[in-house]
């Protein structure tokens, strides 16, 4: 005679097995359909200890050191319109805009 336990002992246990899979295939599903969306990633128009510079008349940019002169044919974004980031407010409207030779802010030349 075998003297093995009842199978319904171990029912209890394989309830609480499924249930834990459950809810970890639930939460493993929740990140792979939403990713990282809480945490977007923003790149920076110029590295650190640089700030962007504006080419005269066209839509072109540079990065220059902190402390020196923009480059020749390029100048300092006015004050308060300097992009920090790639697709910020001011990175996107420097890309219709530019300044002309004599510091005034116009549209772009067409392409």
């Amino acid at each position: 005679m075998s003297r093995r336990a009842p199978h319904t002992a171990a029912a209890p246990r394989t309830g609480t097995v499924r249930a834990v899979a459950a809810v970890l295939a639930s939460a493993a599903a929740l990140v792979a359909l939403t990713g990282c969306a809480g945490f977007e990633y923003r790149e920076h128009i110029c590295s650190d200890g640089e700030y962007p510079a504006l080419n005269v008349g066209t839509t072109g940019s540079t990065c220059v050191p902190d402390g020196e002169a923009p480059p020749a044919g390029y100048v300092k974004y006015p004050r308060g319109k300097v992009p920090q980031e790639v697709d910020d407010k001011w990175d996107t409207y420097w890309r219709t805009h530019t300044v002309d030779e004599n510091g005034r802010v116009v549209d772009a030349p067409a392409n």
